[in-house]
């Protein structure tokens, strides 16, 4: 495909998005129904797709539309890139500019939440929040998050893991948040079917997320409960610290399907659980990994900063507050209650823990601990707890 192509695919496939469809449905769907499209095609047309979606309201601007015409015609303006040869109307490209778009908007007269790519209502949210680093957190939200990979130490060291992944000519490199954290700096798609990963050496998970893990309290003897598994990232990752016990839950248990596959490729003895299966269990450590904004991890997950609204995030917040209750009891005494978002917003982080402690007097916040893009990771927040009576 030529790059005008591409542009024309990915102004088909935003449409779709943008009338409500998830784009993790609509991008391979759009694949399959397209099957000349080589695989470099897809790849360039889905970066166009989340390069759009992170820069919404900028592209917009820039593009004189918040269709997928403008978005694209935003893209191209903001990259530098000339337009009328993109936009050419040649066979497969997009039809050439009208007149009212051939006139290129300045996006320094646009508002700073239209330039910074941050939905008006969570503007003052942001700044109150972050302060001084508001804004630079929210450039950094624009930009496409780096892919991270997890060294599994129970099964190879950091060194060994970099020389493995280079013989599939992928080249990565350590990063500071994690000893455990690799940045893949050339073909992140080779990955999954490398050596290293078929193999259970390495799994694909944020820097400040293993950060996050290395900050929990765990050792040989520790019985270990992920009240809200998903995936089971954070669930390997402490298996790969040597935790004699580590029982995984979710409230929906289909969140946890691939868990054993994952688990038996990394060498993990993880114990799969409902919620009836808890019953009078109490773990040295309960972890609440709980569903939040995501506001720490939106580049890599663009269309929800869009799709939150002020009445999902106050739904979450309460959705937090029944789960901090619900695990609580899990916990022996002397023990560990882990809180972790993957948020940015106070009310999701110190507010809910502050407001915990003050409606339970048997605990006590022992430290907390944020973690922000401008680190080179996701953002994170963990709150570790003890249970004092």
């Amino acid at each position: 495909m030529t790059p005008a192509a591409r542009i024309a695919a990915a102004i088909e496939i935003l449409d779709t998005i943008l009338t409500g469809e998830p784009v993790d449905k609509v991008v391979p769907n759009w694949g399959r129904a397209n099957r000349y499209a080589g695989s470099g095609d897809r790849a360039a047309i889905r970066t166009h797709v989340f390069d759009a979606l992170r820069c919404r309201r900028s592209f917009a601007w820039r593009g004189g539309a918040g269709t997928g015409r403008g978005l694209m015609i935003g893209l191209v303006r903001a990259q530098g890139l000339a337009v009328n040869d993109l936009f050419s109307g040649n066979k497969f490209a997009p039809s050439v500019l009208s007149a009212d778009e051939q006139e290129q908007p300045d996006i320094a007269q646009a508002p700073r939440a239209v330039q910074l790519d941050c939905p008006d209502w969570l503007e003052p949210r942001f700044d109150a929040d972050l302060g001084e680093h508001s804004s630079a957190i929210l450039t950094a939200l624009q930009t496409r998050a780096p892919v991270f990979l997890r060294v599994n130490t129970a099964k190879s060291d950091r060194d060994a893991v970099i020389e493995a992944l280079a013989e599939h000519t992928i080249q990565t490199q350590p990063h500071a948040l994690s000893p455990t954290a690799l940045e893949v700096t050339e073909n992140p798609r080779r990955v999954a079917a490398s050596d290293a990963y078929t193999n259970g050496l390495v799994e694909l998970q944020d820097a400040a997320s293993q950060a996050v893990v290395d900050l929990l309290p765990v050792d040989a003897a520790s019985r270990v409960l992920d009240f809200c598994a998903g995936g089971g990232g954070k669930s390997l990752g402490i298996a790969a610290r040597g935790a004699a016990q580590i029982v995984a839950h979710d409230a929906i248990v289909a969140r946890m399907k691939d868990l054993p596959q994952r688990a038996e490729r990394a060498g993990a003895k993880i114990e799969i659980v409902e919620t009836e299966d808890l019953s009078g269990r109490e773990f040295d450590l309960v972890l609440c990994d709980v569903p939040c904004s995501g506001s720490g991890s939106w580049r890599r997950n663009p269309e929800a900063k869009w799709a939150l609204s002020a009445d999902r995030l106050a739904e979450l917040t309460g959705l937090q507050r029944e789960i901090l209750r619900d695990a609580a009891p899990h916990t022996r005494l002397g023990g560990t209650l882990a809180y972790i978002t993957c948020s940015l917003f106070a009310e999701e982080n110190r507010a809910q823990i502050d407001g915990f402690v003050a409606r339970n007097k048997a605990w006590q916040l022992v430290s907390d601990h944020s973690f922000s893009p401008l680190q080179g990771g996701d953002g994170f927040y963990l709150a570790l707890l003890t249970r004092v009576s």
